[in-house]
């Protein structure tokens, strides 16, 4: 049994061996860019590396573990299995080792690890010889040969160790649990880790420098993951042709260069920011009452001393598609999320982007898993030069299943703000609650009911930090943007398509801020963008979906989507669409649909561009 367990423990480790050596050949292949970093910078994207190379570890290891697991009750001539085992092997390295090669030519191109884009080049293996460089081939060549020889040469020498004798009953009784438990650790291996985010792409994201997480990247796992995501995005929506399409989405775009706000509500144009992305916390939160009392009274307090945008509509029902429309202004999708199609996130414009681009700093805290639905690998792609969370925490604080509660990261983000505060440099933070998440278990006990309880909870964080801030000279120049990544059905009965259920509240808080007052214009997150810089005076042209809601001449409407659907609304229609019934709400306006066809069109195949 020693050398069964040899064999597979052999073949995981030279697996995973075999993977991190990617990451040094990748480095040489890209030297003159690698240069520009340090010894300690190269040593980071090989440590943050090991997740995914676990990951395809396990991935090819399962099967000798499950063969092996077959032979303790079965047997199989050892001649038999390693001829069986070095086969899998071959196909395995010459796969990888091609993959890598392509992988290594593709990235000075497309400026991305390996993606299912491939595959729509191989569809057309014509055009593709027809973009062939020769000496880039030769060299991609080599690699495929050295490396998948290297493969080949370590898997044959450990398939060599393969014992394929069959164990007596009883003692095939002992140790079946044994490989199983192996397979299971095998498993987490695959699924990289037991915490509620999957082995993902931005799981080895670490730096503000692409480059350093494309480096630290997989290529195989990169490749892998997206098979089966393509999709032909700009034949999703195909409602208007290219002119009427045109015609439709410029009676209602942003990016308007002559667009401008005409009251100013900010005393200065270089405030620090503090956006703070409420967890599920939209108008029906805000304005409920659970046993008479309020459940958000320090909101509700913000929302009469700040600057409250009363008519404002989240873009989805999802947090990963309604932070990408506040901090990006792009439009929500109705069955996809562009946050998990990491390549194509890469060019979107944002708010951290922009400011940087003026000086600012720019810091993200969340308490949980930063790389859930890739949202670090988002993050850095749009201008976040700092990424805080769960991992680089050690709070005197328990976690739950999402991460650190709210206190104890509001409490820790105050000191931030403060220590920020004291540079010269502005900046941009921003923090991602999670409290208010199901299971709605917070170290908490103001209501019976869990989920008001938990909404309350995350409320008397907020209202901690601000009264923190409040008494230092932080609060002076700071802008304090509270808005809900989505609403929250608890307390009204219907589904996520009622529009209610989507309005959600947005307030500008702090000693930034002129005076307090009501925003009545309509209005979603995609418009939150153009309306915070076109206050700061900076041009937000790149972003071709965001109004200023401060500027008369443009549209004001609220729009979202759902996962079949969408719905328009303004200060005198409502009308939404269902794409399996191709059929309008009642009472539905023309000119909403038209205008919500050409924004769902636009977006789409805005997407396929990408």
């Amino acid at each position: 049994m020693a050398k069964k367990i040899r064999f597979l423990l052999g073949c995981w480790l030279s697996t995973f061996v075999l993977m991190i050596l990617q990451k040094p050949i990748f480095m040489l292949w890209y030297a003159d860019r690698a240069a520009a970093f340090s010894p300690a910078e190269w040593f980071a994207v090989i440590r943050h590396g090991l997740l995914l190379d676990s990951t395809l570890a396990g991935y090819l290891t399962a099967l000798p573990i499950l063969f092996t697991l077959i032979t303790l009750w079965t047997g199989i001539p050892d001649r038999i299995g390693r001829a069986i085992l070095r086969g899998y092997f071959c196909i395995m390295a010459g796969l990888i080792a091609l993959l890598f090669a392509i992988d290594l030519g593709l990235y000075g191109y497309w400026g991305f690890r390996l993606d299912s884009t491939l595959l729509i080049y191989l569809s057309d293996p014509k055009g593709a010889m027809a973009s062939l460089d020769l000496p880039l081939f030769m060299k991609q060549a080599a690699v495929a040969v050295g490396y998948g020889a290297l493969l080949i040469w370590v898997w044959m020498k450990v398939a060599s160790w393969f014992d394929g004798s069959r164990l007596a009953w009883r003692k095939a009784l002992c140790w079946t649990p044994v490989v199983v438990l192996l397979l299971g650790l095998d498993f987490l291996s695959i699924r990289g880790g037991v915490g509620p985010s999957v082995a993902n792409v931005s799981k080895v994201c670490f730096s503000s420098q692409l480059f350093l997480n494309h480096a630290a990247t997989n290529p195989i796992f990169s490749f892998l993951s997206t098979i089966g995501k393509q999709a032909d995005y700009a034949a999703e929506y195909p409602f208007y042709e290219a002119e009427e399409l045109a015609e439709h989405f410029d009676a209602i775009r942003g990016n308007r260069p002559d667009s401008k706000p005409t009251e100013e509500l900010l005393n200065t144009t270089h405030p620090n920011i503090l956006f703070i992305i409420l967890e599920g916390f939209g108008s029906t939160i805000l304005e409920a009452e659970e046993e008479g009392e309020p459940i958000a009274p320090n909101l509700k307090q913000l929302k009469e001393q700040g600057i409250y945008f009363s008519n404002l509509y989240a873009n989805s029902f999802r947090t990963d598609r309604g932070q990408m429309s506040i901090l990006s202004g792009f439009p929500a999708q109705t069955r996809i999320s562009l946050m998990k199609l990491t390549p194509k996130c890469l060019a979107l414009p944002s708010i951290a982007r922009s400011l940087g681009r003026e000086g600012y700093r720019t810091h993200f805290t969340y308490g949980g898993d930063i790389n859930f639905t890739n949202q670090s690998s988002y993050m850095y792609a749009t201008g976040w030069e700092e990424l805080y969370w769960q991992q680089e925490m050690s709070f005197d604080a328990p976690t739950s299943k999402w991460g650190y509660d709210d206190r104890a990261v509001g409490n820790d983000l105050a000191e931030h703000i403060i220590s920020f505060a004291a540079e010269e440099r502005p900046f941009l933070a921003g923090w991602l609650t999670l409290s208010s998440h199901e299971p709605f278990e917070v170290p908490f006990d103001k209501f019976a009911d869990p989920i008001a309880n938990a909404f309350a909870f995350t409320d008397s964080c907020i209202g901690a930090l601000v009264e923190r801030l409040q008494h230092t000279p932080a609060w002076e120049n700071l802008l304090l943007v509270l808005v809900a990544d989505h609403g929250m059905p608890r307390f009204r009965e219907g589904t996520w398509s009622e529009t209610e259920i989507h309005r959600i509240p947005m307030i500008w808080a702090g000693g930034a801020i002129k005076r307090p007052q009501v925003v009545q214009a309509y209005g979603s997150q995609i418009d939150i963008a153009a309306t915070l810089l076109a206050q700061l005076g900076i041009d937000h042209s790149d972003f071709d979906y965001s109004k200023d809601l401060l500027d008369p001449t443009l549209p004001k409407f609220g729009y979202y989507t759902y996962n079949e659907g969408f719905v328009m609304i303004d200060s005198e229609h409502e009308s939404g669409w269902d794409a399996p019934s191709n059929r309008t709400t009642d009472g539905a306006d023309e000119k909403q649909i038209t205008q919500g066809k050409a924004l769902l069109q636009q977006t789409y195949e805005d997407i396929a561009r990408r």
